[in-house]
C-alpha cells in the first residue's frame, strides 16, 4: 500500500495476539555471516559489554516501570528516558512533538543517508493512579507494565550501550526510539508519526519493534485492526407513557445479531467482538442514547476491509429494522459511526533479508525463531512496503496486562537474547 492510500487510512482515525506461528531455520550463507561477525574483535567487544550491564539492565527495568505511563500521558516516563539516551551517547536526543523519545547512533556513511529504526514503546495499558511499584522475589519482578514494554526500553538501553562500549559504526545511522501511543486507543500514533510526519521518514530501511514476550518470538506479518464506537439515537420517552416508540437500545442489538451472523475465513485469520456497551438514564426511560464499542481483526487487509464494509451494513440495517418496527412519530433511530482505531495490516516476507538474517542471529544462540502474525509498531512500516519486524524484549514473563504481570530477568535467557538482537540489528545496518 502506498503512503497517500495510508494517509487516508489514518485520518479518520499489544497485548501482542500471535495468530499463527512457524519455525524457521537459517540458510547457510546467513549462518556463516553469523559466524564471522560474532568473531569480530569489535563485535566481541559488545557482546562483553552485555554481560557486564546485565545487573544496570534490571535497574533500569526498575526504575522506569515505577514512572508511570498511562495511556496519552507518557511525558514523564519520556523525559526520564530521554535523559538516559543522552548518557547512553546517543546524539540528536529529542521528544519529537507526538512525545516521542530519538536518539541516534551515527554511522560511518555518508549523512542523511538510509537508517535502521529500533524502537520500543513508552506507554501502558495501566489508567493513572495504578499502583507501579515493583516487588522483586530473587530473579522474577512483579509490576503492572513491567514487561510490556518496560523490559523492552531497558533492552535497547542495553544494546545502545554496549555498541558504544566497542565503539561500532554500522556504515547506516541506527535511531533508536522510545514511541508512544503502541497501547489499545493509542492506535500507533506515535510510529504513524515517525513513518508519516517525522523528520526521519524518508530515511527508514528496516524496523526493529522490541516488544515480543517470548525467546524465540520473531513477528513478521501485522494484524490489523479498525475499531468504532457506535451510537444510536432516539428521541427516548417514558417506558409506560411513551411505549410502542423506536428505542435505540433495540436497535443497537439487532446490530449486534445481525454482525453475529458475518461468515469471515479462518485464513486469513479475521474476527470481530462487540466489546463494550453503554447507555441509559433510568429503568423506567426508554433511552435516547445507547452505544456500542467494536472490534474487527484480520491478517489481511483485503479481508479488513471486506469485514468493515459488512458490519457498517448491518449495523444500517439494525437501525432499519426498528425504524420500521416501531412508531417513528417523536423521531427515527439514527447511527453515529465514529472510527476510534485503525492498525493498518501487513506483512514483511520470510523471505526478505530482514526476516532470514534475524533468523540467522537467533540460531547463534540455538534459538529457532518462531515466524508469527501479530498487533505492534511494526504494523505501520509492514503495511508501507518497508521491512519491519518485533524481536524479543530479553525477559520471560506472563500475566501481561494484569496487575501481576511478571518477569523473570535471570542472566542466562535474557542475555541470549539481548545478544541475538545485537547481531540481527547491526547487519540490518549493513556491519559485515
Amino acid at each position: 500500500m502506498n503512503r497517500s492510500l495510508l494517509n487516508m487510512m489514518l485520518a479518520g482515525s499489544l497485548i501482542a495476539l500471535p495468530a499463527i506461528a512457524a519455525s524457521a531455520a537459517p540458510s547457510p550463507a546467513d549462518t556463516k555471516l553469523m559466524a564471522t561477525m560474532k568473531a569480530r574483535p569489535a563485535v566481541k567487544t559488545a557482546l562483553a559489554a552485555l554481560e557486564q550491564e546485565h545487573g544496570q539492565w534490571v535497574e533500569n527495568i526498575i526504575a522506569l516501570t515505577q514512572i508511570p505511563a498511562p495511556p496519552f500521558k507518557e511525558a514523564v516516563r519520556a523525559k526520564a528516558y530521554a535523559d538516559m539516551f543522552h548518557a547512553a551517547g546517543l546524539a540528536d536526543v529529542e521528544i519529537d512533538e507526538e512525545g516521542n523519545v530519538l536518539g541516534l547512533l551515527r554511522g560511518s556513511g555518508k549523512p542523511g543517508g538510509k537508517l535502521v529504526v529500533v524502537a520500543a514503546h513508552l506507554d501502558t495499558v495501566f489508567p493513572e493512579g495504578t499502583d507501579v511499584t515493583v516487588r522483586r522475589e530473587g530473579d522474577t519482578l512483579h509490576a503492572p507494565g513491567i514487561g510490556d514494554d518496560v523490559a523492552g526500553l531497558a533492552t535497547q538501553l542495553s544494546l545502545i550501550k554496549a555498541l558504544a562500549a566497542a565503539k561500532i559504526k554500522a556504515p547506516m545511522d541506527i535511531l533508536f526510539v522510545g514511541d508512544v501511543g503502541e497501547e489499545g486507543l493509542g492506535d500507533l500514533r506515535g510510529v504513524k508519526h515517525l513513518f508519516l510526519k517525522g523528520k526521519y521518514k524518508d530515511r527508514i530501511a528496516s524496523f526493529f519493534s522490541i516488544d515480543d514476550g517470548s525467546v524465540d518470538g520473531l513477528t513478521n506479518g501485522g494484524v490489523g485492526s479498525k475499531r468504532y464506537k457506535l451510537t444510536f439515537k432516539g428521541p427516548g420517552g417514558h417506558s409506560f407513557g411513551a411505549f410502542g416508540i423506536v428505542n435505540p437500545m433495540t436497535a443497537m442489538s439487532q446490530a449486534i445479531v445481525n454482525i453475529y451472523k458475518i461468515p469471515v475465513p479462518k485464513s486469513p485469520k479475521t474476527t470481530f467482538s462487540a466489546s463494550v456497551v453503554g447507555g441509559g438514564s433510568s429503568v423506567n426511560a426508554i433511552p435516547r442514547e445507547s452505544w456500542l464499542q467494536l472490534d474487527m481483526r484480520s491478517e489481511s487487509a483485503a479481508e479488513l476491509a471486506k469485514l468493515e464494509q459488512a458490519v457498517l451494513a448491518q449495523v444500517d440495517a439494525g437501525v432499519a429494522s426498528e425504524n420500521a418496527a416501531r412508531s417513528t412519530k417523536d423521531g427515527a433511530i439514527s447511527v453515529d459511526k465514529q472510527l476510534i482505531g485503525d492498525r493498518p495490516a501487513g506483512n514483511t516476507d520470510a523471505a526478505s533479508p530482514l526476516v532470514q538474517q534475524t533468523i540467522a542471529a537467533y540460531a547463534t544462540e540455538g534459538v529457532s525463531a518462531r515466524l508469527s502474525f501479530s498487533s505492534t509498531d511494526a504494523n505501520v512500516p509492514m503495511n508501507l512496503g518497508i521491512p519491519g519486524i518485533t524481536i524479543s524484549r530479553a525477559a520471560t514473563g506472563g500475566r501481561g496486562h494484569s496487575l501481576d504481570e511478571w518477569i523473570d530477568v535471570s542472566a542466562a535467557p535474557s542475555l541470549k537474547v539481548k545478544r541475538m538482537n545485537l547481531l540481527a540489528i547491526l547487519v540490518a545496518a549493513g556491519y559485515r
